[in-house]
C-alpha cells in the first residue's frame, strides 16, 4: 500500500463513521528518540488517526514557542534527520494502518540530500511530507520526485491565502491540505477566528483531497467545534505541552493518551450532532 492509499483509506473509514480526523503532532526526538517514539504511539492508543511527526529544526519559522523549545531539545539532543527516520520507521511497525506525515522544513532535507532521504522515508512508511516553507510555485520538482516514492507531499493554506494560491495549493495538492486556522504560527489559543467556518467551507469546494485544519486548537471543546467543518483536525502545541511536563516517560505518555482520548472523544460524535 502507498502512502497516499493509506491516507485515502483513513479519511474514507473516518467519513464513512460520520466523523472528522484527529490528526496529532509529536516532535521527533523531544526528549530523545525513544521518548518521542514513546509519544506518538501514545496519540495511536488515545485515538489518533493520522500522525505528524516533526523533523527539528533551528529556525522553524512557522512555528510558536512550544514547539520551538521542543526542537531545541530534540536537536540539543543530537536528533538527525535519520533519527527521525528511524522512529517514523519504529511507529510504522508498531501501527501499521495509520498515516503517517513527516513536518519540517526543506533545509534539514537538502542537507541530508533529496533523493537519500526520500528513499529513507519511503522505507520508513512515510506517507507524506508537509513543508511549510515550500510553496507551491516551488515544488513542482520534489512533489514528483516524492510522488515517485508513494510519499503525498501537503500544502498549507492560511485565512490570507489568495484565490489564485488556494487554486495553486489544490492542483497541487496530494493526501490532503492543511488549512491554518490563524494567521501567525502555531500554539495553542483559546479563541479561533469567527470567519474560519466559511473560509474551510469555501476550501472544501475547491479542494480536490480533504482539507484538515490546525494551528491554535487547544482543547477537546475547539476540536468538537471545528470537527463538522472541516475533514480532519489538527493538534499540536497541546499534545507537545503535555509529553513536555514532568514526569516518567510512562507518565508523560499516558498524560499524552489521555488527552488525545478526549479529544477523540469529543469529536466522535457523528459531524453536525451536537450536546456535551
Amino acid at each position: 500500500m502507498t502512502g497516499i492509499e493509506r491516507i485515502e483509506r483513513t479519511f474514507e473509514a473516518c467519513r464513512a463513521g460520520g466523523r472528522a480526523a484527529l490528526v496529532t503532532y509529536v516532535m521527533g526526538g523531544d526528549p530523545d528518540l525513544a521518548g518521542s517514539q514513546a509519544m506518538a504511539l501514545a496519540c495511536v492508543e488515545g485515538g489518533a488517526d493520522l500522525l505528524e511527526i516533526g523533523i527539528p529544526f533551528s529556525d522553524p519559522i512557522a512555528d510558536g514557542p512550544t514547539i520551538q523549545a521542543a526542537a531545541e531539545r530534540a536537536l540539543a539532543a543530537g536528533t538527525t534527520v535519520a533519527g527521525v527516520l528511524r522512529v517514523a520507521a519504529a511507529v510504522r511497525r508498531a501501527a501499521p494502518g495509520v498515516p503517517i506525515a513527516l513536518m519540517g522544513y526543506v533545509n534539514p532535507i537538502l542537507a541530508h540530500g533529496e533523493e537519500r532521504f526520500l528513499a529513507g522515508a519511503a522505507r520508513a512508511g512515510v506517507d507524506a511530507l508537509i513543508l511549510p516553507d515550500l510553496p507551491p510555485e516551488e515544488a513542482q520538482g520534489l512533489r514528483a520526485r516524492a510522488l515517485a516514492h508513494g510519499i503525498a507531499l501537503v500544502f498549507l493554506l492560511a485565512p490570507t491565502s489568495t484565490p489564485a494560491r488556494r487554486r495553486a495549493a489544490c492542483d497541487a495538492a496530494g493526501g490532503f491540505l492543511y488549512f491554518v486556522s490563524v494567521t501567525g504560527v502555531t500554539g495553542a489559543r483559546r479563541d479561533l477566528p469567527a470567519e474560519l467556518p466559511a473560509l474551510l467551507a469555501e476550501v472544501r469546494r475547491e479542494s480536490p483531497v480533504p482539507v484538515v485544519v490546525g494551528f491554535g486548537v487547544s482543547e477537546a471543546a475547539q476540536a468538537r467545534a471545528l470537527a463538522p467543518l472541516a475533514d480532519g483536525v489538527v493538534v499540536g502545541s497541546a499534545v507537545v505541552q503535555r509529553a513536555a511536563a514532568p514526569g516518567t516517560r510512562a507518565a508523560r505518555a499516558a498524560r499524552v493518551r489521555r488527552f488525545v482520548a478526549k479529544l477523540r472523544r469529543a469529536m466522535g460524535r457523528p459531524m453536525g450532532a451536537g450536546g456535551d
